[in-house]
């Protein structure tokens, strides 16, 4: 029910921020070559000569598993399309036109491209995912192999540098250590490294078949793993100091267990739950924050989709995205709340 709402309140406030704030989108789609006879037919292509709230009606039941089908409907003004939506159940027969139906969510289309924006989202949301699961990779690896050992070796020279590293890791924004890792083993070090600046996951050959190029994925996948990094370091080692005073690890101490053993077997479990909860809510973070690694590295994703979508006012675009995000947020947050139950039998999920 919580997640519900949350989606909900996203959608109210995106929608409310894309067609309440000042910019006409038709304005910035014809540029130079404007005129009120060609805006008049914009306006009414997209739904714009409509007041606000009709839009907000026509855009929730755009939205909505359950809708409004108008059979007689010409346009797509508060009723759904019909050349527009495929794949309805009709349940129940209003009149003659009207009937409602269970449908797939319909995010309209880019005002620049005309293409469906599920399909623009459905191209690059795989890229995305790709690169935000292996940045979380590395960083949760990493990051709990490094704040264990800082944690076993307290107050020594590892354990003062990994703090160093953690708040260096923070503080550093992504779109500058983006362009100095770019930069770096891109530009300087690319005879050593073999690395490019730019690139994606597949590149198209002369015969036009798809090549996957792993090693496009190294610098996107450090520069967005090195924040979620920096914090499981220290939560790691936090958590693992914590778990040190338990009774119950003095306990296999005196019963001369190594301390592998102690480790892996008894604290490693019962420290993971604030990890987690950090990659967790990281891992939906990245999907939604990698607009500027990808914009600085040329990866075909979802946030250089973003920035494409604002510098022309596509709000479809924009709108969808941020949606289909949101509802990956949601998702990811339940699925971590049922993990919990997994690992600690003490958390019950309610």
């Amino acid at each position: 029910m919580h997640g519900f709402l949350v989606l909900f309140g996203v959608l109210v406030l995106v929608f409310l921020l894309f067609n309440v704030l000042p910019g006409d989108p038709a304005r910035l789609m014809m540029g130079q070559r404007v005129n009120q006879k060609s805006l008049d037919i914009i306006h009414k292509d997209m739904g714009l000569d409509e007041p606000v709230y009709n839009r907000f009606l026509l855009y929730v039941n755009d939205l909505s598993p359950i809708a409004i089908y108008n059979e007689s409907a010409t346009n797509s003004h508060l009723y759904l399309d019909p050349e527009k939506y495929s794949h309805t159940i009709k349940v129940f027969k209003f009149n003659p036109n009207r009937t409602l139906v269970i449908k797939f969510p319909y995010l309209r289309r880019s005002y620049q491209s005309r293409e469906k924006v599920i399909d623009i989202i459905d191209s690059a949301l795989p890229n995305t995912a790709v690169l935000a699961f292996s940045a979380i990779i590395i960083a949760s690896i990493l990051g709990i192999i490094m704040g264990i050992i800082a944690a076993l070796y307290k107050d020594s020279i590892y354990d003062k540098v990994s703090i160093v590293f953690s708040v260096l890791g923070l503080a550093g924004p992504s779109f500058f250590t983006g362009l100095i890792i770019a930069w770096l083993f891109g530009h300087v070090l690319n005879r050593y490294t073999g690395l490019n600046i730019t690139g994606n996951l597949f590149i198209i050959d002369a015969d036009g078949n798809k090549i996957l190029q792993l090693k496009n994925l190294i610098l996107p996948a450090l520069t967005l793993g090195i924040r979620p990094l920096a914090i499981i370091v220290q939560l790691t080692r936090n958590s693992m100091l914590q778990v040190f005073t338990k009774d119950y690890i003095r306990t296999a101490f005196a019963k001369g267990l190594k301390l592998r053993t102690i480790v892996t077997r008894h604290a490693l479990k019962n420290m993971l739950n604030p990890v987690i909860t950090a990659i967790s809510g990281w891992f939906a973070s990245l999907i939604a924050g990698a607009v500027f690694v990808e914009y600085i590295f040329g990866w075909e994703g979802i946030g250089k989709n973003i920035v494409d979508a604002l510098g022309t006012f596509d709000m479809p675009v924009i709108m969808g995205i941020i949606l289909i995000t949101s509802v990956l947020f949601v998702i990811i947050n339940i699925l971590v709340d049922i993990s919990y139950g997994l690992l600690d039998p003490r958390i019950r999920i309610q």
